[in-house]
């Protein structure tokens, strides 16, 4: 393998990380306040058709986006909705908005374009184009350096630098601010942030509106910036996938990103290497293709150390009388 081969994993690999950090990110804003998202699939799922419809009708890829975002964020609200107004069973809430969003999009997309759950192709202003970042061409010819600059980290889209910069912000956000202070407080202790005249319902709500702003990023990305259109169940995954990173990341922003981009990693490695021969065996197709997933069960089952939920977590809060 060399270095140019190198190089063009990492980038793909980059690409491919993008909607699960913004995933895994969602996820632990939504769990530090103590609500557990297994609907993190559906939210992108939604979003995704939308975003994708929407450029393809207005011919605009920000207006998808946002509409990506409005979509996700109604998940949210029923999310939000059945687990804290309600206090039902956060986990049952969100495998529901999981099957209503695979049954929505596939139904929505006949009904408006007929293509069999799919979106028309998306093309011109309707997709995020690359960018190509400051002295990428002039730097390209500095030995090592350069070509990481110029080839991984230059000419991406938008939405995979937002990505990045979500990582120091969610950082700065629940480590630096006070709303992030009361926000990991709800997680752990939510009678005591009651206590202290903090309304626990509004912060639980903010959380999982900023989750599903993220999420809504995501699955714009994956229909109008990684992909060209909405194809049915097109997330396969990757919400479940984002939750195994963020327990991998033990509930940490830049854990998270080390997590996600090596989700993406062995992903980008599965597709350039259909079947891999290490010389003294060689590894099918199929178990190429499982390997996010493989990890995926392996850090579920536990070999990644121990990592604490936030100890309310799951846990409808009831105010005391």
């Amino acid at each position: 393998m060399d270095y140019l081969t190198i190089l063009q994993i990492l980038d793909s690999a980059l690409r491919l990380a993008t909607p699960l950090l913004f995933a895994c990110l969602a996820g632990l804003f939504s769990e530090r306040a103590g609500i557990f998202d297994i609907g993190l699939e559906g939210k992108m799922l939604i979003a995704a058709f939308f975003a994708a419809a929407t450029a393809y009708s207005t011919g605009s890829v920000w207006l998808g986006m946002l509409a990506g975002i409005a979509g996700s964020l109604v998940l949210s609200a029923i999310h939000g909705l059945a687990s804290i107004t309600f206090r039902g069973n956060q986990l049952i809430s969100g495998v529901a908005i999981n099957f209503l969003a695979s049954g929505l999009t596939v139904l929505i997309g006949l009904s408006w374009f007929k293509l069999g759950g799919q979106t028309p192709a998306l093309q011109g202003g309707a997709r995020f184009q690359s960018i190509n970042l400051p002295f990428a061409e002039s730097l390209s010819v500095v030995p090592v350096i350069g070509p990481l600059y110029s080839e991984v980290l230059s000419g991406h889209t938008f939405l995979v630098y937002v990505a990045l910069l979500c990582v120091p912000l969610t950082w700065y956000v629940l480590y630096r601010t006070r709303f992030g202070l009361r926000l990991r407080a709800v997680g752990e202790n939510p009678a005591a942030v009651d206590t202290a005249g903090i309304s626990v319902v509004a912060l639980r709500y903010a959380a999982v509106a900023i989750c599903g702003v993220l999420c809504g990023l995501a699955g714009a990305y994956l229909a109008t910036g990684l992909g060209a259109s909405f194809v049915k169940e097109m997330t396969a995954g990757r919400g479940y996938i984002a939750l195994a990173a963020l327990i991998f990341a033990k509930w940490r922003p830049w854990y998270a990103l080390y997590a996600t981009f090596l989700f993406g990693l062995l992903e980008a490695i599965s597709n350039r290497y259909p079947s891999l021969d290490l010389g003294f065996a060689t590894l099918p197709s199929q178990f190429m293709q499982a390997l996010p997933y493989i990890l995926t069960v392996v850090i579920l089952a536990g070999f990644v150390g121990k990592a604490t939920p936030p100890r309310a977590g799951g846990q409808p809060y009831v105010k005391e009388r």
